[in-house]
């Protein structure tokens, strides 16, 4: 191994990744004159168009200049199929590319972490932090807050078709609501989004561009992790790889891995700290036996309806029609509205797969588009997409290495449709959107199912099955360094969010949910690095 050259400088606190949590964290700390702050980005600044035109999700994922490129491995539960598995690569992180719906979860997820033995995690602990974060375009109220970093708007295009998939859900039991951020998301609604007029609000441009100029914080991209320096116990810095040279800097009082769920394992890995078994099969040293370090792997299954209308607009036809994607243009160059402002899910619906649920355990993504799958093009008939996910799947996977080369990518093996209570979630909810689509109101659409497609009888057998066909992630992916008790052997962080056995390092990102939230992560990632990185400034004075 080459030798590193040490960066010029000392620093107090080496932040690894300036994704959704470390711009936050990177904000936060350097918020003290008298600390110096270093954030370390693999990827580059986010001066691409697309990451600023919300529609521009179309072309940053699967787009190896802001996509890790990820993959699944062929998964039993789908059938033999592998799933593509975006993650950001550009400051900001996966907020420059993902969906910008606005979403805590519910309140029984924080409490769900309290009783585990967590205290201060509990909903009453992080309503304040979320309220504190926010800039609502609802205003002051007691759930939310205004004058924070985080920017949340309302959608600013509408599909009449979407409504009437609104009303199909009161005429089955569920109610209309205006906002699913309360505690208690049950119900329909439209998606809150970040954005601001018009334009994705990512965490880069709400917590880290406006703090850049601070004296005390330096931001360097192109920084390729390759493994923490450890020495005694104790985590001294970080070496990266940048333009082709080794470089190691030193922190003086943390080091704080802010790399996701997937980036944050592959570098503790290759620092030899994870499953012993993991290590020397991918040629490391083990430094710290830690089990916990890569399991837990949990993430949102949807299964992808699609169904074909008549009498109605929808994206489809509209995008193929080149007149009318000339006015899409206009409208947004003039009006910051239309379909170039669409978050990839307009209309949600949280409900139960079944009466024995105590609270809403599938969500809905509706959309007024249809394609065979992420990447491909628009259908050219008119059709709405009314995919339905499991909020807490019980399946958990893994996150490993297979090399000490940090150019290898992981090996990600989510374990999807692998317990039986997910499967029967699965199938319960393709009967739910079944139900859903055979509504009075949707009647005059007169909808066709083309997947999983009428020749997918009801039973549980076809329904689990055909979910193992049309199931796709939604790039929710946490829990991989999950945060628990000292005496849990299989935590990896404590409730500050300590490394357990290594000293010097925190982990702050959704790595370190025990258990997923009950909807999209990225405002709970956000909220994470809020209160955590304020809690680190408080002791420091």
């Amino acid at each position: 191994m080459a030798k590193a050259t040490q960066i010029e400088g000392d620093y107090d606190y080496v932040i690894v990744g300036a994704g959704s949590a470390g711009c936050v964290v990177a904000n936060r700390l350097s918020e003290r004159g008298d600390a110096r702050v270093l954030l370390l980005e693999a990827g580059g600044q986010d001066n691409w168009i697309w990451f600023h035109i919300p529609v521009g999700y179309l072309f940053a994922i699967g787009n190896p200049r802001s996509d890790w490129m990820f993959e699944t491995v062929a998964e039993p539960g789908l059938n033999g199929r592998k799933l593509n598995y975006p993650r950001g690569k550009v400051i900001g992180g996966s907020s420059a590319i993902n969906a910008m719906i606005s979403m805590r979860g519910q309140a029984g997820d924080y409490d769900s972490w309290r009783d585990l033995g967590l205290p201060g995690w509990g909903w009453d602990d992080v309503l304040p932090v979320f309220r504190r974060i926010e800039d609502h375009f609802l205003g002051e109220s007691a759930v939310h807050g205004t004058g924070g970093e985080w920017r949340v708007e309302a959608p600013r295009v509408s599909w009449p078709v979407l409504d009437a998939v609104r009303d199909a859900a009161a005429e089955m039991g569920v109610a209309p609501i205006e906002d699913f951020n309360t505690g208690d998301n049950e119900g329909s609604a439209y998606f809150h989004v970040n954005q601001k007029g018009g334009v994705r609000w990512s965490a880069a441009r709400g917590f880290l561009k406006p703090v850049r100029s601070r004296g005390n914080l330096r931001v360097e991209t192109g920084c390729l992790i390759d493994r923490l320096a450890i020495e005694g116990g104790q985590v001294a810095g970080v070496e990266f790889l940048k333009d082709g040279q080794r470089h190691l800097v030193r922190a003086r009082k943390e080091t704080v891995l802010c790399a996701g769920a997937i980036g944050s394992i592959e570098i503790l890995q290759r620092s030899g700290v994870g499953p012993g078994e993991v290590l020397k099969a991918a040629g490391v040293d083990v430094t710290q036996e830690k089990p916990g370090v890569g399991a837990n792997l949990q993430d949102h299954l949807q299964q992808r309806a699609i169904y074909r209308i008549s009498g109605a607009r929808t994206l489809n036809e509209t995008y193929h029609n080149l007149f009318q994607r000339g006015l899409m243009g206009l409208d947004y160059a003039l009006r910051r509205r239309g379909p170039l402002t669409m978050a990839p899910s307009q209309l949600g619906i949280f409900t139960r797969s079944d009466t024995a649920q105590t609270r809403a355990n599938i969500e809905f993504h509706v959309q007024p588009l249809s394609l065979d799958k992420f990447g491909d093009p628009l259908h050219r008939f008119p059709a709405i997409t009314v995919s339905a996910c499991n909020l807490r799947p019980s399946s958990r996977g893994e996150v490993r290495i297979s090399s000490a080369d940090p150019a290898t990518k992981p090996v990600i093996r989510p374990n999807y449709l692998s317990t039986e209570e997910d499967r029967q979630v699965a199938a319960d909810a393709i009967r739910v959107t079944r139900r859903l689509m055979t509504q009075p109101a949707l009647a005059r659409y007169t909808p066709a199912e083309i997947l999983p497609g009428p020749e997918v009888d009801n039973s549980d057998a076809a329904l689990a099955r055909a979910a193992g066909d049309i199931g796709t992630t939604i790039f929710h992916p946490v829990g991989t360094a999950r945060m628990g008790r000292a005496d849990d052997p299989m935590a990896v962080v404590d409730k500050d969010l300590k490394f357990i056995g290594v000293g010097g390092l925190r982990v702050i990102d959704a790595s370190v949910m025990p258990l997923i939230t009950s909807g999209n992560t990225n405002t709970p990632t956000i909220m994470i690095a809020d209160k955590v990185s304020r809690e680190m400034v408080q002791a420091g004075r």
